[in-house]
């Protein structure tokens, strides 16, 4: 139904779309056919029709978006095979993958090459021009050469060819013609589906960068998955930043000691609410003689046991038994599906059974993790 609609408003479009027609030959044309009978214009529930700058911004994710469809299709058949062995000659590297790339295509490059090295490939980026100008004494022979040019007939890219050739050093080709200079001296090619650009006269790269950027995540996560690479390694090269801090474990959140609320079995609740508000943690937690965690009283629960003797009762009597608890060892990540999975506040840290430690979620906002 949106297609459709797409299609109809394309056609009826001021810009010079027309251009989809003349692509040239052996490229896909684009997804959206341009010469369907005029219709209505899109229009959203409350503010009438879309703008024309948002009608844009549709056409150019459906036709990106065909790209990235065509690559998936593409790895379904023959590539396939190819891409698998690229991957495997990257596993079996002793040294690292070296991401080159020129213009929007030196772009990709880099951004492949830092998505590599942060998921435990270990990879850099070197410019390809500037590959001639010393550059290449960054490369050895123990490495693998990813070099990304759509054409595959960058004349500064010859540099880099020799220098694998010379040293025996093997090289992928990230390119959409595998008859390229570029692609006849590669020892793989990966060659990406030929599809037209979203710039309106198939010139601005766009659609092409877009499929480029998904083959380098492609084979980052290939290897990720094939070398079984965890969570608790990828916190070793992402230290700062939200991430880094959602990578923590609970001991570096976790309050200790004097700033843990505690009262023994049998408290009376006058006692355990003046723990609570001298800890202005919303709780106190129950624990026996051997300092395991029996039951936690919240604010939550003083307010469902409201009375007049309330505060004479027991804290055995109104405490909450089998509190949530986690281990000190646990990842930020993981401790944060529980606060939202149960639906609370605070957590109780515990390691052989006995309280060490509690975390509150006003903690973790605080750091940044939540």
């Amino acid at each position: 139904m949106v297609n459709d609609r797409l299609r109809a408003l394309a056609a009826a479009s001021p810009l010079p779309l027309g251009h989809a027609k003349q692509a040239p030959t052996g490229e896909c044309p684009s997804s959206l056919d341009l010469n369907m009978p005029s219709s209505k214009p899109l229009m959203t529930p409350s503010s009438g029709p879309i703008p024309d700058s948002v009608e844009s911004a549709l056409r150019t994710l459906e036709t990106e978006s065909g790209g990235i469809n065509a690559l998936a299709a593409a790895l379904r058949g023959p590539l396939g095979a190819t891409f698998a062995r690229a991957v495997d000659l990257i596993r079996n590297a002793k040294g690292r993958v070296i991401v080159t790339g020129l213009g929007k295509s030196g772009h990709m490059a880099r951004k492949i090459a830092a998505t590599l090295a942060s998921t435990g490939t270990p990879a850099f980026f070197v410019h390809t021009a500037e590959a001639a100008h010393g550059d290449l004494g960054m490369i050895t022979a123990d490495d693998v050469i990813m070099a990304l040019s759509w054409s595959g007939e960058q004349p500064e890219m010859k540099t880099l060819v020799n220098y694998s050739a010379r040293f025996a050093i093997p090289m992928i080709a990230v390119t959409s013609n595998a008859a390229s200079s570029l692609g006849q001296a590669a020892d793989i090619v990966i060659e990406l589906p030929k599809a037209r650009e979203a710039c309106p006269h198939n010139l601005a790269p766009t659609t092409s960068t877009m499929m480029q950027v998904a083959i380098g995540d492609a084979i980052a996560i290939a290897l990720l998955e094939g070398r079984g690479f965890t969570a608790l390694e990828f916190a070793h090269f992402h230290p700062g930043g939200k991430l880094g801090a959602m990578l923590k474990f609970v001991r570096d959140y976790m309050r200790t000691g004097a700033e843990i609320p505690l009262k023994p079995l049998g408290t009376k609740m006058s006692d355990a609410v003046m723990e609570m508000s001298a800890k202005g943690l919303g709780c106190v937690c129950i624990v026996d003689d051997a300092g395991g965690i029996a039951g936690i009283i919240t604010d939550g629960d003083l307010r469902r046991h409201m009375r007049p003797d309330l505060l004479t009762a027991s804290a055995d009597d109104i405490m909450t038994r089998q509190p949530k608890t986690v281990p000190p060892s646990m990842l930020a990540t993981e401790m944060i599906e529980v606060l939202n999975t149960s639906k609370i506040t605070t957590l109780v840290v515990t390691e052989a059974d006995k309280v060490v430690g509690i975390v509150h979620l006003h903690d973790l906002l605080r750091a940044g993790v939540a």
